[in-house]
C-alpha cells in the first residue's frame, strides 16, 4: 500500500515476527535509503498510518518515537512530522581491507572504527592473502570509496607456503589509487614511496628488540626454540625467523626452529620457547603442566601478539601495540597526513619466562 504524501511504500507483513513498529522504523529507513524520501521531507500522520494500515495508533507511536530517538526523523509542533537527516550516507566511506581474520586483527578493525566515529561507513573486506581476490576487490570498488586501509600479506603461488610481502599485479593496482586515498597497515610496501600513510611492523627488528628487552630473563635458559608455523594458507613473515636467529646468535644461545609444538614435545628444563600460533601456545602449555614443570621457572613461554586471554592467564609477549596501529591510522586519515611510521613493539613480562 502507498500513502500517498511523498508516495511513502510501507511493507507491512502481518504473518512475520517481527513486530509491526519495527517494519514501520525499516521501511521508512528504506525509503530514505532509496530516495523516495529525502531530507526535509513531510511524513504521513500518525493517525494517516493507522488508518491506511489498520495498525493501533500506539504501534505509529512507538515506531516514530525510535526514529526520533535515532534523530532519523524530527517533530515540528502543529505541522508534523519531518525527515530530518540521510541514513548510511556517510561523508566519508572507507574500505578496510585484512588478510586473514583473527583476534587480533579483528581488534585494529574495531579500534579503527572507533576512532573514525559514528559519521564514517567503514566496510569490511578479506582477501585470505590471495593476490588475485585482492586486485578483484580493490578493482570493483575503486570509485567507491574516499580511503583505502589495507594490510599487505601473501602467500606464494608456487605452493611453497612462503610469505610474500606484494607482488606486481598487486603493486600496479594499487598505484591507480591515489596516494593520499591509501593507507598501508602492518607490512611497509617500499615500492610505493614514502609519500604514502603508513603504520608498519617492522618484523626482523621488532623481535630482535624485544628480546633484548628481555635478554636478562633468557640467560637462565641453555636453549630458545621458535614454534614457527609453515601455514600454507597464512603464511607467517619469515622476518620473524631471521630476527629471531639474529637474536640468538649475536648472543650465543642455542636455537632451534620447529614448525609447531609437536604432541608429544620432548621437553627439557632451562628450554624457553617462543610461541606464534595460539594452538601451539596451548598444546605447550597443557604438556607444560602435564609433565609438572613450571612455566617461568623450569620452561620458558613466551607468545608472539598479546590478546586479553594471554594477559588472564598471565603469558609474557612481545608484541605490537594493536590500538596504537589503529588509531594512528584514523589520525592520518582524519589529518590528512601521509607518513610511513614504525609502529611501537614491546616486551611485557607477566611471569611465564
Amino acid at each position: 500500500m502507498i500513502l500517498v504524501e511523498k508516495g511513502l511504500l510501507l511493507k507491512i507483513d502481518g504473518k512475520s515476527r517481527i513486530p509491526k513498529y519495527q517494519q514501520i522504523v525499516d521501511s521508512i529507513i528504506r525509503n530514505i535509503e532509496n530516495g523516495s524520501l529525502m531530507v526535509g521531507d513531510k511524513l504521513p500522520s500518525i493517525n494517516d498510518i493507522s488508518e491506511e494500515y489498520y495498525l493501533s495508533r500506539d504501534t505509529v507511536v512507538r515506531a516514530y518515537n525510535l526514529l526520533r530517538e535515532k534523530k532519523i526523523i524530527t517533530s515540528v509542533v502543529s505541522k508534523g512530522f519531518y525527515v530530518n537527516k540521510a541514513v548510511n550516507s556517510s561523508n566519508h566511506k572507507t574500505l578496510f581491507i585484512l588478510n586473514k581474520l583473527s583476534n587480533y586483527k579483528l581488534e585494529i578493525f574495531n579500534t579503527f572504527v572507533n576512532s573514525m566515529g559514528s559519521d564514517n561507513q567503514i566496510d569490511l573486506r578479506i582477501y585470505h592473502c590471495d593476490a588475485q581476490l585482492l586486485v578483484n576487490i580493490l578493482e570493483e570498488n575503486m570509485g567507491a570509496y574516499d580511503h583505502f586501509v589495507l594490510m599487505p600479506h601473501f602467500k606464494k603461488e608456487s605452493g611453497n607456503h612462503a610469505h610474500i610481502h606484494c607482488n606486481e599485479q598487486v603493486l600496479e593496482c594499487l598505484k591507480k589509487i591515489p596516494k593520499d586515498k591509501l593507507v598501508i597497515m602492518d607490512n611497509y610496501l617500499p615500492e610505493l614511496g614514502e609519500d604514502i600513510a603508513c603504520i608498519y611492523q617492522d618484523f626482523k627488528q621488532d623481535i630482535y628488540q624485544a628480546m633484548e628487552e628481555a635478554l636478562q630473563k633468557l640467560k637462565k635458559y641453555n636453549k630458545l626454540i621458535l614454534a614457527f608455523p609453515d601455514n600454507p594458507i597464512y603464511p607467517y613473515p619469515k622476518e620473524i625467523k631471521q630476527g629471531f636467529l639474529n637474536f640468538c646468535h649475536t648472543h650465543d644461545f642455542d636455537a632451534e626452529v620447529l614448525d609447531k609444538i609437536y604432541p608429544d614435545m620432548e621437553l627439557q628444563e632451562k628450554d624457553a620457547y617462543i610461541i606464534i600460533d595460539e594452538n601451539d601456545l596451548v598444546s605447550l602449555v597443557k604438556q607444560t603442566r602435564d609433565r609438572q614443570f613450571e612455566i617461568g621457572k623450569d620452561i620458558g613461554v613466551v607468545s608472539y601478539n598479546d590478546t586479553p586471554l594471554k594477559e588472564l592467564f598471565e603469558i609474557t609477549v612481545i608484541s605490537t601495540d594493536f590500538e596504537l596501529m589503529a588509531e594512528s591510522a584514523a589520525y592520518m586519515i582524519k589529518k590528512h597526513k601521509q607518513e610511513v611510521v614504525s609502529n611501537i613493539f614491546r616486551f611485557i613480562d607477566r611471569g611465564s619466562l
